[in-house]
Parts: C-alpha cells; sequence; structure tokens
C-alpha cells in the first residue's frame, strides 16, 4: 500500500514525497481514511511507529478549505510537553509547505506577546500545552467556540501529569458537534472512561498491543550497585559501538552532575529536563540533531515523541517509576525500521519496578551477559603469564595467593661488622677532638662572668601570713539558725548605728 491509495490529495502527496516516504506505517494505513471521512478516532500504537503523521496529513487535507478568524482557530491539538508540540508543529510545517495554512504554538517558557499577536490574526491550526491554553483562555484571548477538530496527543501521559482536568475543562467549551481524535502509546482506564465522555462512538485503531516494545530494539537489563552506575555506563558509551545515546534520569539533579561527569571524562555530551528555558532546550536538541554532541543526558521530558532520527543507544541510568514511561523512552531507538538497543540499570531497590516494567510489556527483559558484548574482552591473565604452561601458570598463582596482601620483597642488608668496616675513621673522630677543645673556654667564660646577688626568699609561712595581711578582713560573724549569713546590703545601714 502506498499513500496515493490512501485518500490524500496530489498535493500533499508531492510534499510527503519529497520528505522522502512512501509506504505508510500500520497505524497510518488504517487511521487516515477513518479520519478523512469525519469519525472520531482512539488510535493506539507503540512509539516510533508514525502516529504524528497518521493525524497531521489528514488534518492538513481537511483544514485546506475554510476561513480562518481572529482568535478563534478551527483545529486544536493538545501536547503534554513542550517539545512534543513543537515536533508536532514541525511536521505540519514539513508536509503542509504547499499549502495555505497558518500555525500558532502556544507553549510555556516564551513570552505571550509573539503568541498573542497570532491569535489576532488568525490561525487554521493551533497546537498547544493545556498549562498555557487555560492562560490564555483565562485572561479571554482565545475563543474554542469556533474549533471543528480536536486532537489529544499521548493521552496516557495528560493523565500522569494530571492534566486531565484541564483537558475536561477546554472540552466542555468546544462545540458539540466536532470531529476528536486521541493517540496514544497506551491507554489505562481513565483514558477510556475519557474517550466515552467526550468522543461520539470512536473506530478503535489498535495496531500493536498496548504497551508493547519495538521488535527493532533489543533490550537488556543490567544488575548494578548505585556506586558503579557511572562506571558501567562510561564502559558502555566506549565499547557498546555507540553512535548518539540518550541517557535518561529519574531526577534533574542527576541529569545535571551525570552531564558534567561525561564532559570531564571527555565525551561530548549535553543535558535537557524541566528546570532549562525552553530557548536552551531548542538549542541542545539541535545540537544533538545536527550532530555537535552525540550524547544526551535527559529526564522523562524528552522521553515523549520526540523523533530524533539515527540514536543507536538508550541507557536507563535509573529504572523508570511508571512502567509506561518505560515503553516511551526505549522508543527513541528503533525508530522507522532502524535497529537500536537499549540498557536499564537495576539496582537492588529497583526491584519493584523492573518487575512492573515486564508486567507491562509481558516479557522478560534480557540480562546482559558476555555473549551480548560487542568488543573482545580482555584476557584476564597477565601478559607474561599467557604463553607460559597451564601447570605452571597454576604454580605460580598458588606462590602469590601465599603472600601476605600488601607485602613488598626486602632488600638484603649488609652484615653490621661489613658495613662499620668500610667506613672511614677518621671524620669521626675529628668532630670529637673539636669537642674536647671547646669545653675548657666554656668552662672559662662560666667563671668571668659577674654573679648576681640573688634575692633572698622569704620563709613560706611569713609569706603566707603577709598574703593574708594585706587582704581586707571579712568581719563577719557567725550567723545563728535563720539569721543571714552573707554580706549586709548598704541600704541597711542607712539611718542606723
Amino acid at each position: 500500500m502506498t499513500f496515493a491509495e490512501l485518500g490524500l490529495s496530489p498535493t500533499l502527496l508531492k510534499a510527503v514525497e519529497s520528505a522522502g516516504y512512501t509506504v505508510p506505517t500500520d497505524i497510518q494505513a488504517q487511521a487516515i481514511p477513518p479520519i478523512l471521512m469525519m469519525k472520531d478516532i482512539v488510535g493506539i500504537a507503540q512509539t516510533g511507529t508514525g502516529k504524528t503523521a497518521s493525524f497531521v496529513l489528514p488534518m492538513i487535507d481537511i483544514m485546506a478549505s475554510g476561513r480562518r478568524r481572529a482568535l478563534m482557530p478551527r483545529s486544536l491539538i493538545l501536547a503534554p510537553t513542550r517539545e512534543l508540540a513543537a515536533q508536532v508543529a514541525e511536521n505540519f510545517e514539513k508536509y503542509g509547505k504547499n499549502h495555505d495554512l497558518k500555525l500558532a504554538l502556544l507553549i510555556g517558557g516564551v513570552q505571550m506577546g509573539d503568541q498573542i499577536k497570532a491569535l489576532n490574526e488568525g490561525v487554521d491550526v493551533l497546537i498547544a500545552t493545556p498549562g498555557r491554553l487555560m492562560d490564555l483562555f483565562e485572561r479571554g484571548k482565545i475563543l474554542l467556540n469556533g474549533c471543528e477538530l480536536l486532537v489529544i496527543d499521548e493521552a496516557d501521559r495528560m493523565l500522569d501529569m494530571g492534566f486531565i482536568p484541564d483537558i475536561e475543562f477546554i472540552c466542555s467549551k468546544l462545540p458539540e458537534q466536532r470531529q476528536t481524535m486521541l493517540f496514544s502509546a497506551t491507554m489505562p482506564p481513565p483514558i477510556e472512561k475519557l474517550s466515552k465522555k467526550f468522543m461520539n462512538n470512536p473506530k478503535r485503531i489498535e495496531v500493536s498491543r498496548a504497551a508493547s516494545t519495538n521488535k527493532d530494539i533489543t533490550a537488556f537489563k543490567i544488575q548494578v550497585s548505585a556506586r558503579k552506575k557511572r562506571e558501567t555506563l562510561e564502559w558502555l558509551l566506549r565499547n557498546d559501538h555507540v553512535e548518539t545515546a540518550i541517557v535518561f534520569s529519574n531526577r534533574k539533579t542527576t541529569v545535571r552532575e551525570l552531564n558534567k561527569h561525561l564532559q570531564r571524562e571527555g565525551f561530548s555530551s549535553g543535558e535537557i529536563h524541566g528546570d532549562i528555558d525552553q530557548a536552551t532546550r531548542i538549542q541542545e536538541l539541535d545540537r544533538f540533531k545536527s550532530g555537535d554532541i552525540n550524547i544526551l543526558v535527559a529526564s522523562d521530558v524528552a522521553a515523549r515523541g520526540l523523533d530524533i532520527k539515527g540514536v543507536s543507544h538508550i541507557f536507563n541510568y535509573d529504572t523508570p517509576w511508571h512502567p509506561d514511561d518505560y515503553v516511551h523512552r526505549i522508543g527513541r531507538t528503533g525508530r522507522a525500521g532502524a535497529k537500536g538497543r537499549a540498557f536499564t540499570f537495576v539496582t537492588d531497590d529497583d526491584a519493584e519496578a523492573i518487575d512492573n516494567v515486564e508486567k507491562l510489556t509481558g516479557h522478560k527483559i534480557a540480562v546482559f551477559g558476555k555473549d551480548d558484548v560487542r568488543v573482545d574482552l580482555k584476557d584476564s591473565a597477565p601478559k607474561q603469564n599467557r604463553h607460559k604452561p597451564a601447570a605452571k601458570r597454576a604454580a605460580d598463582q598458588e606462590a602469590a595467593d601465599d603472600k601476605p596482601v600488601g607485602e613488598k620483597p626486602r632488600r638484603a642488608r649488609k652484615p653490621r661488622a661489613d658495613a662499620d668496616s668500610g667506613r672511614d675513621e677518621a671524620p669521626q673522630e675529628a668532630p670529637a677532638k673539636q669537642e674536647a677543645a671547646r669545653e675548657p673556654a666554656r668552662v672559662e667564660a662560666r667563671e668571668e662572668r659577674p654573679s648576681k646577688p640573688r634575692r633572698e626568699r622569704a620563709p613560706r609561712a611569713e609569706k603566707s601570713e603577709s598574703k593574708q595581711a594585706s587582704k581586707p578582713q571579712r568581719q563577719d560573724d557567725s550567723a545563728g539558725d535563720g539569721e543571714w549569713n552573707g554580706p549586709r546590703p548598704d541600704f541597711l545601714g542607712v539611718g542606723f548605728r
């Protein structure tokens, strides 16, 4: 099957062919015809199978006819993250270059001025994250009652990020007569409930089992202690034929620290996480796509929807807390038929998390072993012992084992008598004679000094009596029971004798 058989317009087919695509993926082949027939769609497919193009292509043909109005977008696409929203916008620009369509991108991290200006001029396609859309709607800068088509992309991620109440509010402001499409790699029960509430008899398209992983990805897990993670990652980056890699971590602080460590070790790496502003995020992604850096350390902000070609390896530096995130993380490699490898580091504390991942995907993740190593492992025997017979090597090893740990060979000492006989006695006698000559001179100098008169010490008893006499005597009489026994205050003596 080709794109020409799906009912797309010739103008759109030229743009698809110029992008280098001729054969649609399974989700594209099944989703595009019913979307062109204006039906509601629930699309479930594993990540990296072209879900974005499956709704972008038919939307371009649908939006080709009609006129745009100020503040009233004709269609709305909701994405959970800025990166995914920007990815959808890139698809529209690539496939819609031959159409007169105007789109606006509403995302956080940038100023609202240009976004409000674009809305005032009128847009055909509005791509937004829920947070920024709600902000502009509450300010009265956008009207949703003219929206004819709604797309909710990565709906399960919306659920994880707590956007479902916002989506329900947005859907309540849209016209009831509209076309709604919902796409995701996984379909948890709350999303099923959402689809039944806001969709009209949707067509369910499931080209692979929910939460399944790509067959082009070879996945491994490595049991490692937390202290050995960096060492293990460095070895794999150097020895597993890594071309480009994304290293995922659960925490933003780990992302920053790991990126600095890799740069110190000589790797060409960058970082992307939620604390970085939008301009820096785009800059880092462009550097990674252009090849200026070949390692991107990221949090889960980069795990959804990013279509970066040529990623050969994925490293889960931390086992993901949510099993759905595992599917999206490793889905950044093995895209469009390419092969990829994914490694997950598992500590003792990650036992439950990795079990949940294996339950979700339905199969056990292979343990990385010697047979999976892509380089020749060095022989553990020392070079000087490699050509010795086995019996000789075993004897040397036993001799080495009998030695105490840390003992160094000692140099043989000469006998003390022999060592003393070889010394020259003349230098030793000279200092002794010089010292004997100096001694009479010291005695004479002491005798010539005038003796100072010494003070005679008073007897100890007299000295103690003089000290007592110099101190003021306390004239406190012993007090009887119940009387004051301390010093008498001055005010008690006023007017009394």
